[in-house]
């Protein structure tokens, strides 16, 4: 990411912040680099297992120009993909959690490493999300990927 496109990002994210100065200030100070944000506002969060959430990535890659921003665990170990306001009190799916009004997620500064949670979709500043329909569409085809691969490997 550029320098505008990364003070965009940070803009667009520490916007949902009770205190955006604070947010931005333990951006910088934190060692980890990682503030905790309140889901609901701008964003809610769909958090899928490792393997699924890689899948359905891949097939997010294929489908659009850019999906919205996705997160990852430490180990790869879950991925949250950033959907509209409202969408995680909606999902049913097993397996999946989600972080909506009354949740809040650990969120790493925009284009910077960190030790536990990192960005493979960075936010593009501009509010863009996945659309719930289009994610769940990439889930399935993922999941099928997936017991295809398993299929294969027993």
């Amino acid at each position: 990411m550029t320098i505008p496109e990364t003070k965009t990002a940070v803009e667009w994210l520490a916007s949902v912040a009770p205190d955006p100065e604070a947010c931005r200030f333990e951006w910088e100070r934190n060692p980890l680099g990682v503030a905790l944000l309140p889901a609901g506002r701008r964003w809610d969060v769909l958090i899928l297992p490792g393997e699924l959430g890689q899948a359905t990535l891949d097939v997010l890659d294929l489908l659009l120009d850019r999906p919205g921003p996705v997160l990852a665990d430490f180990g790869d170990s879950r991925l949250g993909f950033f959907v509209p306001p409202g969408t995680a009190s909606r999902w049913l799916g097993t397996g999946v959690r989600g972080a909506g009004r009354g949740s809040w997620v650990v969120v790493p500064y925009p284009g910077r490493a960190t030790g536990g949670v990192r960005w493979l979709v960075l936010p593009d500043g501009e509010g863009t999300l996945t659309d719930p329909a289009v994610l769940e569409l990439a889930m399935h085809e993922a999941a099928a990927r997936v017991l295809a691969k398993e299929d294969r490997t027993s």
